[in-house]
């Protein structure tokens, strides 16, 4: 089982700080910490994590972020061959807030911007290989629909993680396997005339609602609504929760597992994440996410 992920590489800047400072105000500190991120490369990181064959896709500066953090999926066992190192372009970079159990994001794209159709055609062969396909909403849109287009024409599974929000046109939609939006992301989306169950039950085992501390829920094909719950957890840093989760649901899910399980397993992922500071450095390993199921 190989998997892609074809996204996002960001050095994270985060402040720590008693909590996330109001419109205009200032506030002290009590940290600074560049920890390697970006949605695709925290979503690779997390499959390695748990033990899966990865491969990370995307583009990174010529400059010592982007060397830290090729170095550092390396670490984990993320592949990285296909990542370009593009001159004259920064790195991406997120700076992030956290406070008060939870945080505030703002990304700059910098070389995650060029993850562009001409990039996509470099790699076309290769994804061939790959059992499933992962993407984002942290490249441009244009090369995210791109993708899932070829990936529909050669029939490769597709998980689509609509974040940061964005519209998505509905007929993306149907080509991808799996989406999974938060509630804020499927109401962008879908927009809010059908309920969330009813929304669920138009996409049968398609669609994937996170919903923070109540859970994720889907509908399975029997028709039935499932909400698997979120575990208790004491939480330290939510970054890269929604990361972990999305990992952990394609790795199961490529290997087969049924939408309980592999929700469940998720979602304990998740759940474990957070209790540890960073996105990458408090992602779980399998042997953690097996022992607390």
């Amino acid at each position: 089982m190989k998997l892609a992920v074809v996204g996002s590489i960001n050095m994270d800047m985060t402040v720590t700080a008693e909590r996330i400072p109001l419109k205009g105000e200032t506030l002290r500190g009590d940290s600074l910490s560049y920890i390697p991120g970006g949605k695709g490369a925290n979503q690779a990181v997390a499959m390695a994590k748990l033990g899966a064959d990865v491969e990370m896709f995307g583009c990174v500066g010529d400059d010592e972020n982007g060397r830290k953090l090729i170095a550092n999926m390396n670490l984990v066992g993320v592949k990285t061959d296909h990542i370009q190192v593009l001159k004259d372009v920064p790195t991406g970079i997120a700076m992030i807030t956290v406070g008060d159990n939870d945080n505030t994001i703002v990304v700059v794209p910098g070389a995650n911007g060029k993850v562009d159709g001409n990039y996509v055609d470099s790699i076309k062969e290769e994804l061939k290989s790959f059992d499933m396909v992962v993407l984002q909403h942290e490249i441009p849109l244009e090369t995210v629909h791109y993708l899932v287009n070829f990936c529909a024409e050669n029939k490769i599974p597709v998980v689509l993680n609509p974040a940061p929000a964005a519209e998505v046109p509905m007929d993306i939609i149907e080509k991808v396997t799996y989406v999974t939006p938060n509630e804020h992301e499927a109401v962008l989306i879908f927009g809010n005339d059908l309920s969330t169950e009813e929304l669920l039950k138009k996409y049968p085992e398609k669609l994937v609602i996170t919903q923070g501390s109540r859970g994720v829920s889907t509908c399975l094909k029997s028709g039935e609504i499932l909400t698997v719950p979120a575990r208790p957890a004491k939480v330290v840093d939510t970054t890269g929760a929604g990361d972990t989760l999305n990992g952990a649901f394609s790795v199961k899910i490529a290997g087969g597992a049924d939408m309980k399980t592999a929700l469940t397993y998720a979602n304990t992922a998740a759940s474990l994440s957070t209790e540890k500071f960073g996105a990458q450095t408090g992602m779980p390993t399998s042997c953690e996410v097996e022992k607390e199921l």
